[in-house]
């Protein structure tokens, strides 16, 4: 098993990152600041509060000065590419809101988001001053630099994983729009779909807005229609007629679904549920295939996941059969709890067949 992200930041990798500090700031004391980090609350922190932690020691152990610290910083960000480089970031996020250092903080996260993303850092800018931080996120959208590009759409999402909510823009989106138009046609797919990304958030709370601006943009080009088709995927899953129209993805009387079952009725934890089914098309259509399952959770409701099986073009006639293997091993991001489950196979957005079955210990 690969080792987890926060065991990546040790004693090792920090102490690296302390010796480039102290290249570019002699009297930093790399001891002290390795007994700060790695003190009494450190085994039980994760990833992300690993990293604010030692941006929050780092403090201490710099300069009082903002300006003079980030200096420093700078010197040291130069000379240093190594995994705890998104302290860098963090401590203009912490530190750099003061309007004397506004430009000096967006200047330096610029530089450096080619390196560590500043996706996390620019958020208390926007909160701060929303205006001003939209018009530099605009600006950015021309710059020469690929990473800049996607920092001003990805640092803008109203819902972006690992980060607090953006209240302002998730009420009212409109602001963000402007950024997104620029960067549709983005050279670069990393950019392309960080813009997808953004209007995917978008869609959970403003879908109409979403489907009129999607509609148009499609038929541009096939790089637009791919990133059209990423920002509708939560509305695709959801079964939203319009999205799915917009993919040719309606047509569901061309399609008989025959077989529906389930392989097992009671399965293990850890183990597989399989299911099978078979499809027989009636004229030529387009297909897409998801199935869905209720999940009993620690306080007995249940809650939906959609999966995808696959998007298909069937001819008249044609005869197509399908056999899935569902996984019902605990992950890090869901666990399973013993009880009644359900898979529902959907077509095109409408369900087309439930199969129950018993987890057990």
């Amino acid at each position: 098993m690969a080792e987890p992200l926060k065991d990546q930041l040790n004693r090792d990798s920090v102490g690296l990152f302390a010796e480039a500090t102290k290249v570019a700031y002699p009297p930093f004391q790399i001891d002290q600041f390795l007994d700060l980090v790695f003190d009494q609350s450190w085994a039980g922190l994760e990833l992300k509060a690993r990293s604010r932690h030692i941006t929050t020691c780092l403090g201490q152990c710099l300069p009082a000065n903002y300006r003079q610290a980030l200096g420093l910083l700078d010197q040291a960000a130069a000379n240093y590419r190594g995994w705890v480089g998104p302290v860098f970031q963090n401590y203009v996020e912490q530190n750099g809101l003061a309007e004397a250092n506004w430009d000096l903080s967006l200047a330096f996260m610029e530089k450096y988001t080619e390196y560590w993303s500043a996706e996390f850092a620019v958020r208390p800018f926007i909160i701060h001053n929303q205006e001003r931080m939209l018009k530099q996120m605009l600006t950015w959208t021309a710059h020469p630099n690929e990473h800049v590009r996607r920092l001003a759409s990805e640092g803008c999402r109203p819902q972006l994983p690992w980060a607090g909510a953006l209240a302002s823009l998730k009420a009212n989106p409109a602001p963000i729009l402007p950024i997104l138009e620029r960067l549709k046609a983005d050279p670069y797919e990393y950019v392309r779909r960080s813009v997808a990304n953004n209007l995917n958030d978008i869609s959970k709370t403003h879908p109409d807005l979403v489907l009129e601006l999607a509609g148009s943009w499609f038929g541009d080009n096939q790089s637009t229609d791919r990133l059209i088709k990423h920002a509708l995927r939560t509305l695709l899953k959801q079964g939203n007629s319009q999205a799915l129209a917009m993919f040719a993805y309606d047509d569901v009387a061309s399609i008989k679904v025959e077989g529906f079952r389930l392989e097992a009725s009671s399965v293990a934890k850890g183990q597989s549920i399989l299911f099978t089914f078979t499809l027989v098309a009636t004229a030529p259509v387009k297909v897409r295939l998801e199935y869905a399952v209720d999940y009993v959770k620690a306080h007995g409701k249940t809650s939906r996941k959609v999966f995808q099986i696959s998007e298909v073009c069937l001819q008249a006639g044609q005869i197509k059969t399908y056999s899935r293997k569902h996984p019902l091993a605990d992950l890090s991001t869901r666990k399973h709890y013993p009880g009644s489950h359900l898979i529902t196979l959907i077509v095109n957005g409408h369900d087309q067949g439930t199969g129950h079955f018993e987890l057990t210990e």
